[in-house]
C-alpha cells in the first residue's frame, strides 16, 4: 500500500523499530522472526539501500524500498543470523590467528623500543 501523500519520506523519520517499518511499507511478517532478528532485518534493509538506492520519484522509491525490506525480511524467514552475517562479529576469522595486527604494522615501524633521536 502506497501511501497517499508525496511527502511520505518525511514520515520515515518518526519509526524506530523493525515492526514500525514493516507496517509502514506494508510487508507482512511473522512477529516470532521480527521479535529475534529485528535488527538484522533492519540492517540488511540499509545495506541494500546503500547498494541499490534505487528511484527519485515518490511513488516508485516507495515500492523500491517496500520490495527490499520485503526482501531483507525473506532472508531472515529463510535463513538465521549467524548464516546471514550480518554484523561484523559473525564475520570473524575461522581461524582466530587471522585477526591479529601486530604493533609495528599499526604504528608503521619496527623501531620500537629504540630510544628517538
Amino acid at each position: 500500500m502506497v501511501p497517499l501523500a508525496d511527502d511520505w519520506q518525511d514520515a520515515l523519520e518518526d519509526l524506530s523499530s523493525a515492526e514500525d517499518f514493516l507496517d509502514f511499507f506494508g510487508v507482512p511478517y511473522e512477529p516470532s522472526v521480527v521479535h529475534v532478528n529485528r535488527l538484522h532485518i533492519l540492517q540488511r534493509f540499509h545495506d541494500y539501500l546503500g547498494r541499490n538506492p534505487g528511484p527519485e520519484e515518490s511513488s516508485a522509491a516507495f515500492v523500491h524500498r517496500q520490495s527490499l525490506l520485503n526482501r531483507a525480511y525473506q532472508d531472515f524467514v529463510e535463513s538465521n543470523a549467524l548464516k546471514e552475517k550480518v554484523f561484523a562479529v559473525f564475520k570473524k576469522p575461522e581461524n582466530p590467528g587471522d585477526g591479529f595486527v601486530s604493533l609495528e604494522s599499526l604504528l608503521g615501524t619496527s623501531n620500537l623500543g629504540k630510544p628517538a633521536n
